[in-house]
């Protein structure tokens, strides 16, 4: 316990300098993406049920959120609630048609659900259509602190994202945390045990699409638009691939797998640009291909050579290697 609220601390103060090195955008959309990937780790690591529908509570509370604060012109506190409040609707209504199925027939159903869904976001009035919610003003917080500056609303980020993490985790370690636990690692068992685990699924699904929805309704703020990309079965894909890069079932895993998955995409963007650029390419679909394809192969390599992810491997040999050095220094 002791190594755990140090690797916060140290990782709490690296977060608090990190901008003045770092692009703030950039550090809050990895941010928005790791708060993403912990919601959908609630779900999977630890209740045991993949869902491929993800991305209509992450897009969806984008859309609210971005229609009450351009359109209705509510305050951003007001626009994020919206947001999280219609993303853990969806989640409701969604969880209650596929919470009761299992394995296989659980996630298409998810999946078809979120398809569904994408294409009422396409044509909605309200989202813009192909064109999406563009020029999303970022407003006020509590109607005095202006966030338009990033170094600003990094901050609010932050702290919102640190807010949803420790639900996360206050969830995980709370009686409900331990049934749901339960129920994924034997489900026969606790359903002798007397607890209603659709109930608790459904509990789970709707917490883990509000979070979602807050990641989602937070990143149409910092960047100002939302689009059909993030209600896509794409965007659930690649939350999967954050959860399994990271870690299933870790605290820090999903984390750490958004951080890479985030890292990789806009970096290998950057090498496509410039690709495109010295070879008179006008459109760069082709070079996003040949991104996703290079993203696909490191993936493959990540679960090869890491089947617990990155932090379920290495956090066992950084725990033999405290050992250790601990064993060496009480011996000398």
């Amino acid at each position: 316990m002791m190594n755990q609220k140090l690797t916060y601390g140290v990782a709490l103060m690296v977060l608090l300098v990190l901008p003045m090195y770092v692009y703030p955008v950039f550090l809050m959309k990895v941010l928005c993406f790791a708060l993403f990937a912990c919601a959908f780790n609630l779900l999977i690591g630890y209740t045991g049920l993949l869902s491929f529908g993800h991305a209509t509570f992450f897009g969806g509370a984008g859309y609210f959120t971005g229609y009450a604060l351009k359109h209705l012109n509510l305050p951003f506190e007001l626009g994020v609630l919206l947001g999280v409040m219609g993303a853990a609707m969806l989640g409701l209504a969604m969880g209650v048609l596929a919470i009761r199925r299992q394995g296989i027939y659980f996630t298409m159903i998810t999946l078809a659900l979120s398809q569904m869904m994408f294409f009422i976001f396409l044509q909605a009035p309200f989202t813009g259509g192909e064109d999406g919610l563009q020029g999303v003003p970022r407003g006020h917080l509590v109607g005095q602190l202006g966030l338009d500056n990033d170094m600003v609303l990094y901050y609010v980020v932050l702290a919102i994202t640190i807010a949803g993490f420790a639900l996360i985790v206050r969830t995980i370690h709370s009686p409900f945390g331990q049934v749901i636990r339960v129920i994924k690692e034997n489900e026969p068992r606790a359903i002798s045990l007397g607890y209603d685990v659709n109930r608790y699924k459904l509990l789970a699904f709707v917490l883990s699409a509000a979070v979602a929805g807050l990641a989602g309704s937070i990143k149409t703020v910092v960047l100002g638009l939302e689009t059909l990309t993030d209600v896509h079965w794409a965007m659930s894909g690649t939350v999967v691939l954050m959860a399994l890069v990271g870690g299933l079932g870790t605290l820090l895993g999903p984390i750490v797998g958004a951080v890479v998955i985030v890292s990789l995409e806009n970096r290998l963007g950057e090498i496509g640009r410039f690709l495109a650029n010295i070879s008179g390419i006008e459109s760069l679909s082709t070079m996003d291909q040949s991104i996703t394809t290079v993203i696909g192969f490191i993936f493959v390599a990540c679960v090869l050579a890491f089947r617990r992810g990155l932090v379920g491997e290495l956090a066992p040999l950084f725990k033999r290697l405290r050992v250790r050095i601990a064993n060496g220094l009480s011996s000398g």
